[in-house]
Parts: structure tokens; C-alpha cells; sequence
């Protein structure tokens, strides 16, 4: 089980790099099902981890957005994959856009799936309501978590709506541990800031998405120089599962195109 400063991470494939940041609460194994064997057989060596802030990663009282992007540098030093392809989802994504800014010497292409400039008034009165909530049981629990996050077509498939529910009623820490305070930024307004990212770019919004509604990726998409779009349909927040074909293409045609 390899690990690096207190970050546990997995390598898989050969060839030029790609680095993967999933979102909050998520470990780097839900790249796994999908994205990473349709990288590795493109030809990548495909880096995943699990955040600070979830075991078997180093779980310290908070995380920052500093600390996210010190990682995520940290490991492409490491492994000595930069400047390489970096990819993220949601607050991944709010990652890698920082990586790019603090470090542009560490990336040569930038994805930016199920992102966002700044939080808008929905999420923010889910944050609030959350923060107030009493704990609930495991079931309403997924139904929560499978509202938000998927996409409607995926809930009116009883086969998979049950699937999904399934496994929103497991532990989100999966590792029996704690789970790090996040202070991350998450309430910034960072449109201004990505007007500075000068890599080649692609922003990747999911139509359903409640938590990343599509406009903000729009938003992030002009101010980008150069920037590419495009918007998945019959996707919610967690579209690289939901579609994962769709997203697959769009990554590797993205990496190929702009090699």
C-alpha cells in the first residue's frame, strides 16, 4: 500500500500521466470502476488517492484548500509525471483548477468536471440545512444523497435507483476512521482567478447536476482562454458514473487532441 507525505495513492498503466482528484468525501477508487481501466487502456499511467482527510490518508483536525493542492503537487513530483494531464470532479475539480494556478509547471491539460465558480443559492441553504440537521436514518440518508446527486433518468430505473441506494447506505469514510473537518474554500467566488489558468482546458458540466449546475461550468468555461465545453445529459453530480462512456470519450479524446 503505497503512500507518499501521508497520502495513500495507486498507480495503474504505463505511459504519459494522468492524475485523478475525486470530490469531497469520495476515495480515489471511484475512478477505478470506470475512468481508469478506459485511461490505462488508452495508454496512460492513471495516479488515484484517497484526499487528506479519509483513511488510510493522514486524518489531521481540517483540511484546507493548501493542503489539497500540496498533495496533489506533492504526488506529481513524487512519481515524477509532470507536467501531466489532470482531472477532477467537483471538489476535485476546484483542486485541480488551484493546482494549475499555483503550480502551471505541474500541468500541460486540465479537466474540470461537475465544477463550480462559486456556490449558488440552492447549495448554500443545503450546507446551512446540513449543518443544523439531527442525525438521520441510513435509508432517508440515501434517498438525500441519490436526490442530490444523480440524474432523474437514473432514478426512474428501479434496478438502478436500487443499486445506487444500496450503496449510499454504506459508511462514507469506508475505513472505519474519522473524517477531517474540510476547510477548503468551498464558499469562494473563484471566477476571476481562473481567468489565469493558461493550459488547455476542458470543462465538462453535467445537465441534472443540482450540486454544479451547468451555468457555473459555462461561467468557467469563458473566462478560460481557449477553454472547451460540453454538457453531458442524463448526468447528475456523480455523471463520470452515471455516463461513464460518455466521459470516458470526452477525456481521451481531450488528452489525444491536445497532445
Amino acid at each position: 500500500m503505497p503512500f507518499h507525505n501521508g497520502i495513500h495513492y495507486q498507480v495503474a498503466g504505463d505511459g504519459p500521466g494522468v492524475l485523478l482528484l475525486a470530490g469531497t468525501g469520495a476515495y480515489g477508487r471511484t475512478w477505478h470502476l470506470h475512468q481508469r481501466p478506459a485511461l490505462v487502456a488508452a495508454g496512460y499511467r492513471v495516479v488515484t488517492y484517497d484526499t487528506r482527510g479519509l483513511v488510510p490518508s493522514e486524518v489531521p483536525e481540517a483540511v484546507t484548500m493548501p493542503d489539497l493542492v500540496a498533495d496533489a503537487a506533492g504526488l506529481i513530483e513524487h512519481l515524477g509525471l509532470g507536467p501531466c494531464r489532470v482531472a477532477g470532479s467537483s471538489m476535485g475539480a476546484r483542486t485541480a483548477a488551484e493546482l494549475c494556478l499555483r503550480h502551471p509547471e505541474l500541468v500541460d491539460r486540465l479537466v474540470l468536471m461537475a465544477s463550480f465558480d462559486r456556490p449558488g443559492a440552492f447549495l448554500n441553504a443545503k450546507a446551512l440545512a446540513e449543518s443544523k440537521a439531527a442525525e438521520l436514518p441510513a435509508e432517508y440518508e440515501a434517498v438525500v444523497r441519490a436526490a442530490f446527486n444523480l440524474s432523474p433518468r437514473t432514478l426512474a430505473d428501479d434496478r438502478k435507483a436500487q443499486d445506487w441506494l444500496d450503496v449510499f447506505q454504506m459508511p462514507l469514510t469506508g475505513g472505519g476512521g474519522p473524517v477531517s473537518r474540510l476547510e477548503a474554500g468551498q464558499d469562494d467566488d473563484r471566477l476571476r482567478a481562473y481567468g489565469e489558468i493558461a493550459v488547455p482546458c476542458l470543462v465538462v458540466s453535467f445537465a441534472d447536476d443540482l450540486i454544479a449546475p451547468p451555468p457555473g461550468g459555462r461561467r468557467i468555461a469563458g473566462v478560460v482562454a481557449g477553454a472547451r465545453y460540453i454538457e453531458i445529459p442524463d448526468a447528475g453530480h456523480y455523471g463520470y458514473l452515471e455516463q461513464p462512456d460518455r466521459v470516458n470519450a470526452a477525456l481521451i479524446h481531450f488528452f489525444e487532441e491536445s497532445a
